[in-house]
């Protein structure tokens, strides 16, 4: 333990018993010694409590703080935030239904060490039968924060993932109080791009944590059957294009974002969405000032008929499904069906741009030693403010 910075593990939980005994354990299991864990129990009205007393008296690192009453979930993220050791370098989080393979810990405090601008660790995760926030060239240990948000924003790679994944700076958490904008859905997203304004981004080439496919999680069920991910993403960009793109790129994305968002509200209409689904994004995109628009729907629709005329073999049975959903999502098949189309399409994007514009950049990465000035030397663009 001697010369290892501590870091705090925070794990934020509501009825989670089912596999909170595997987190915890995964967490006992680190290869790296110094932390605390500080679990942090949303007024659970299952086993959890008695999952989290019994092994806080077993083990003097975890500790327990329990809210009188339900909160929010992403105050719920700041309360675990504000729990933290003030002698903590890094902050950790894990959420109660995934795990850390036992060198997580290890592997993202060591990039963080040799590297002392970075402020933001991830790497390879496991969700469910596939491994993703993959995408940057081996071995790229570094890459400069105003790169990677730079082409996060464009739309690939992505490299995030939700806080189990990565791993922060803790005085870059701290500076901020609340850290998470608690206004917003997916502000652990934000959070990212917030770091990255003043730090860079560490990687891991390894599978270092595990998550569960969420699927009965209240927030998770409404983001899925509304799918919030694309009022989200547009927020997102409305705040840090400006700060990470150049004029042009950030009027290019947000029209492709608009595009991809009404290709989205053509298959609900297809599919007979419900009143709430069409609520939700009327009132999304007007807080946006972006107001539903007739024209655009019509524009979309006559693409995504041209589209079911010139490939019928591959479009017309996805025309079907939407038919006979009859305005049923409780599960989210349509949103999560699109994000998928979403992903792949924002990657064929990303990799034409970077033909056309920006491919030796990439090349660059390829050696640890090229991975500062030669990349922030050709971001020109602002810092926030």
């Amino acid at each position: 333990m001697a010369g290892q910075p501590l870091v705090s593990v925070l794990t934020p939980v509501y009825n989670g018993e089912a596999y909170l005994e595997e987190c915890i354990a995964s967490v006992l299991a680190q290869t790296y010694t110094n932390w605390e864990y500080v679990i942090v129990d949303n007024a659970s009205t299952d086993g959890t409590s008695e999952i989290i007393r019994r092994h806080a008296e077993k083990d003097a690192r975890i500790r327990v703080h329990r809210n009188p009453s339900l909160v929010p979930i992403i105050r719920n993220h700041n309360i675990a935030v504000r729990q933290a050791s003030p002698d903590a370098r890094y902050v950790k989080f894990i959420y109660a239904d995934d795990v850390l393979l036992p060198e997580c810990l290890e592997r993202m405090v060591g990039v963080a060490e040799r590297n002392p601008r970075v402020g933001l660790v991830s790497a390879y995760r496991l969700q469910g039968d596939w491994v993703d926030l993959d995408g940057l060239p081996y071995p790229s240990p570094v890459v400069p924060g105003r790169t990677i948000a730079r082409w996060c924003l464009l739309g690939f790679p992505y490299v995030f993932g939700a806080p189990t994944s990565h791993m922060m700076r803790a005085d870059l958490v701290r500076r901020s109080d609340p850290f998470y904008d608690e206004s917003f859905l997916h502000a652990d997203e934000a959070a990212c791009y917030d770091v990255l304004q003043d730090a860079d981004l560490g990687f891991v080439h390894q599978v270092l944590t595990v998550s569960r496919v969420r699927g009965d999680g209240i927030t998770f069920s409404v983001a899925r059957r509304l799918n919030t991910y694309l009022a989200g993403g547009l927020r997102i960009l409305q705040r840090y294009g400006p700060v990470f793109l150049s004029p042009d790129e950030y009027e290019r994305v947000v029209k492709s974002r608009l595009d991809t968002y009404y290709r989205y509200l053509v298959q609900a209409l297809v599919a007979r969405a419900g009143r709430e689904v069409w609520d939700y994004h009327q009132r999304a995109l007007a807080e946006l000032g972006y107001p539903l628009s007739g024209r655009r729907l019509a524009t979309a629709l006559v693409q995504h008929l041209r589209r079911v005329l010139l490939s019928p073999g591959s479009e017309l049975p996805k025309v079907l499904r939407l038919v006979r959903a009859r305005g049923t999502d409780d599960e989210g098949w349509l949103a999560t069906e699109f994000r998928e189309q979403l992903e792949a399409a924002r990657h064929r994007g990303f990799v034409k741009w970077l033909e056309r514009e920006d491919a030796a950049r990439v090349l660059q990465l390829r050696t640890p030693a090229a991975t500062s000035a030669p990349l922030a030397a050709v971001e020109p663009h602002r810092r926030a403010g």
